[in-house]
């Protein structure tokens, strides 16, 4: 066995709400051992601001614009960031050898090969007085890839590890879903991509109506009535979107005003049936593009926990299909991406490929990430 190293993987999606926190230990190959899993929710004000943020960068000339909220709230994130670590090395230390620093994505735009996370890993470095990994996507951009996903060749581990029969799909449902299609344990085999919105659209239904982030086990989609002809008029709009012929989305690539008029319930029952039809959709396009008898379908992320939005996914998905989550394997979701990006960052240190041509549509395997020192 490869000498194994012991990584902190932090990840604060798109839901804008804290940070997924993985301790593990792992070779960057064929081993990995988690430690710890904790989550750590961001203040109202971090996340407040997220949001604003968000709404207000749509393109690359708005984070220039904008580019005095976002070196304050970077710092705020960083600092946030260091404290987590803190909590794992005052308490107990786990020997961190390395930190992997997703950051705070607040735009993806693979056409202009650009994607930004507020995060500085020097300053995480420094406080930490640890080696961090982060700016993981840029790379994978410049080798002719679209930066995501980047979680896949952690999802065939997984599924190596827990011995699951192949072929099979994790189907990850954060922000945004994305699909990961394992028939081998070849990393050349990996096939992935984005598939369509996740809870970023339910989640901002629920926010424009100030009743919390998010949609508690589907409860308020549960009790509306759909609108069929304004789901079906926003399905024929999202069939011509330019990003529909990428590998990956940005939560900006979609939008919610098509619900307006509508009341809570229905407009979350609109917009959760929306999502679920697009990601159904896509589920069976590339299981039927790629041939392959998948019968199990493996869920993670947030999403997996809406069961309105899961029973929709059947509902609209081939019938012989088995779901499943990972946490039947004794996986948890809510940390696979955490743990996902700890693995990647001993990857990246051991300048090992974190993104494959079939994932990210790069022209070759590619590492990525840049690592610092600073301290």
């Amino acid at each position: 066995m490869n000498k194994s190293l012991i990584s902190l993987g932090l990840m604060s999606g798109t839901s804008g709400d804290g940070v997924d926190a993985s301790v593990i230990n792992s070779d960057g190959k064929g081993y990995y051992k988690v430690l710890i899993n904790k989550y750590f929710k961001y203040s109202d004000e971090i996340s407040q601001n997220i949001y604003k943020l968000k709404r207000n960068i749509n393109n690359i000339e708005d984070v220039k614009i904008f580019s005095t909220d976002i070196n304050d709230l970077e710092r705020k994130i960083t600092l946030f960031h260091s404290n987590v670590v803190s909590e794992f090395t005052k308490k107990k230390d786990f020997g961190i050898d390395l930190i992997g620093f997703h950051g705070q994505t607040i735009l993806h735009s693979p056409k202009n090969k650009y994607s930004k996370q507020l995060g500085d890993g020097n300053l995480l470095s420094q406080l930490s007085k640890k080696k961090v990994i982060f700016n993981f996507r840029q790379n994978d951009l410049f080798q002719g890839g679209e930066g995501a996903p980047l979680s896949p060749i952690f999802h065939q581990l997984i599924v190596k590890e827990k011995k699951i029969d192949l072929p099979v799909c994790i189907l990850n449902i954060g922000g945004i879903s994305n699909l990961t299609l394992i028939k081998d344990f070849k990393d050349e085999s990996l096939i992935s991509k984005d598939i369509g919105p996740g809870n970023c659209l339910i989640d901002e239904w629920i926010r424009r109506n100030k009743k919390g982030n998010f949609d508690r086990n589907g409860e308020f989609a549960s009790q509306g009535k759909t609108n069929k002809l304004i789901l079906d008029q926003a399905l024929d709009d999202f069939e011509n979107i330019p990003a529909n012929n990428l590998n990956s989305f940005d939560v900006n690539d979609f939008e919610i005003n098509f619900l307006r008029g509508l009341d809570l319930e229905d407009g979350a029952s609109t917009i959760t049936d929306f999502t679920s039809k697009i990601i159904a959709s896509n589920l069976m396009k590339i299981i039927s593009k790629h041939n392959q008898n998948i019968s199990r379908i493996i869920l993670c992320g947030g999403g997996r926990k809406n069961k309105t939005l899961i029973e929709r996914i059947k509902r609209n998905s081939h019938n012989k299909l088995e779901f499943q989550t990972t946490d039947d394997y004794k996986v948890d979701g809510d940390f696979v991406e955490s743990q996902a990006f700890a693995f990647l960052a001993i990857r990246s240190f051991l300048k090992l490929p974190i993104s494959f041509p079939n994932t990210t549509g790069c022209k070759l395997p590619s590492t990525g990430g840049v690592l610092v020192k600073n301290f």
